[in-house]
């Protein structure tokens, strides 16, 4: 057994040292320990790697936030134990890391199960919103969510001690990191690709998972060409930890059973290089005319990409998908143009330039805003601000700014809209 800490994700390791490799990834807000009653049955036929997400447990504070991203970072800690080919099993946000592997990395993954999970987690304004809550006020308000997000009632009545640990795990995870894995779930998508996960795969889900409950696990089975659901009653999204046994005994089985023919690394056949052979060099001609080179052509103007496309992803990124979807749907045959103007000039050609980030753009936004009174697109762009990383404390001191630039009764009733939004969004529905 060992624990360490490697430069990319903080690994443990338990089992025999040659035995094949089934990796084991955590939900957003726990950390490996949420394994812990799979380990006694699983290491009797693997070497087990557990990891903890940036920022979890004891893992360094740095954030990484997508599903893509942390899968490059195990991977990289994997080649530095000489780890080729695995198994894996993730719950949550470790399931959305086995389905980008499943992806991204086919050739490496031997079997796959996916615990907790769905193709996309909720809507990316719901995780959204987390970032904001945690801003505002840390991580208690998603500690005390963890009970009925993470166990049944029955559970969590019956083993109060249990369900403290989770708290506490939550209440102890990184700020920064988890607002990071939360715009990881936001941005997680995997729908349209489903068919290209070529491994065995186990979708396992507790019966009262409010997180990602039977229905998304029906949609991953239904997607994914070879694979089996497995629902685990009497349990809700870390089933894991609430039903232990059972879930232990589906994945010794599906490992046991779908691993694929070998675990030996696959030899890459070495490149061989392409040997150019000079032609006969013409000898010079004496006295001879230089010939006459026409002017080269004028380059073709280089293709400018359509902003639109683009302009809509960020708009939607800063200003969420309900928002942009109630403007789009509500334009007709005489504002459609107009939408169309917005999302590929303000937001593809402007919002999209490199030279301003998102926090000082917003704070721009903010500034003019309150100068014109425009309040309602002041609302909007205070939710905008929020999602981009400001806090409740500097949307304060903007507008304070604003009032000596710009008018005490203009900040005034800035002040107004931007109290209500900051109440509405820093105020987590269970």
């Amino acid at each position: 057994m060992s624990e360490k800490t490697a430069d990319t994700l903080q690994y443990r390791s338990d089992g025999p040292a040659d035995a094949p490799v089934l990796v084991l990834g955590p939900s957003l807000g726990a950390t490996w320990h949420m394994w812990d009653r799979q380990i006694a049955e699983l290491t009797a036929r693997h070497r087990v790697l557990r990891f903890d997400l940036p920022g979890h447990g004891g893992s360094p504070a740095e954030p990484v936030a997508s599903a893509a991203g942390l899968t490059d970072r195990l991977l990289t800690t994997l080649d530095t134990l000489g780890v080729q080919r695995f198994g894996y099993a993730g719950a949550g946000l470790g399931a959305a890391v086995g389905a980008d592997l499943a992806l991204r990395a086919p050739q490496r993954l031997a079997s796959l199960a996916l615990v907790g999970a769905s193709p996309r987690f909720g809507t990316a304004d719901e995780y959204r919103q987390r970032g904001v809550v945690v801003r505002a006020h840390g991580m208690d308000p998603m500690a005390r969510l963890t009970p009925e997000q993470w166990f049944t009632p029955a559970f969590a009545a019956a083993q109060p001690a249990i369900v403290d640990w989770a708290v506490q795990m939550v209440r102890t995870t990184d700020p920064g990191c988890y607002i990071a894995a939360c715009e990881a779930l936001a941005a997680f998508d995997v729908r349209a690709d489903l068919a290209r996960i070529g491994v065995p795969t186990l979708v396992l889900v507790g019966s009262d998972d409010r997180v990602a409950g039977p229905a998304a696990a029906r949609t991953l089975v239904a997607g994914i060409p070879d694979a089996r659901l497995a629902v685990v009653p009497a349990a809700a999204h870390l089933a894991p930890v609430e039903q232990p046994a059972a879930v232990t005994d589906l994945l010794v089985r599906h490992f046991a059973a779908s691993w694929q023919d070998t675990l030996a690394d696959v030899p890459v056949p070495p490149q061989t290089p392409t040997a150019f052979a000079p032609g006969p060099v013409a000898a010079p001609v004496p006295d001879a005319q230089p010939a006459q080179v026409p002017a080269p052509a004028a380059p073709p103007a280089p293709h400018r990409p359509d902003p639109y496309e683009p302009g809509l992803k960020l708009r939607r990124e800063v200003l969420g998908d309900a928002h942009v979807d109630a403007a789009l749907d509500s334009a007709d045959d005489f504002t459609r143009d107009f939408q169309e103007l917005v999302t590929r000039y303000a937001w593809g050609e402007v919002w999209s330039r490199d030279g301003l980030d998102r926090r000082t753009r917003s704070s721009v936004a903010l500034t003019a805003l309150t100068a014109r009174g425009h309040l309602d697109d002041l609302a909007v762009h205070t939710r905008a601000a929020l999602r981009n990383g400001l806090t409740p404390t500097e949307i304060r001191e903007i507008l304070l700014q604003a009032a000596v630039y710009c008018g005490v009764p203009a900040a005034n009733a800035a002040f107004r809209v931007a109290a209500r939004v900051i109440r509405e969004e820093t105020t987590l529905e269970p």
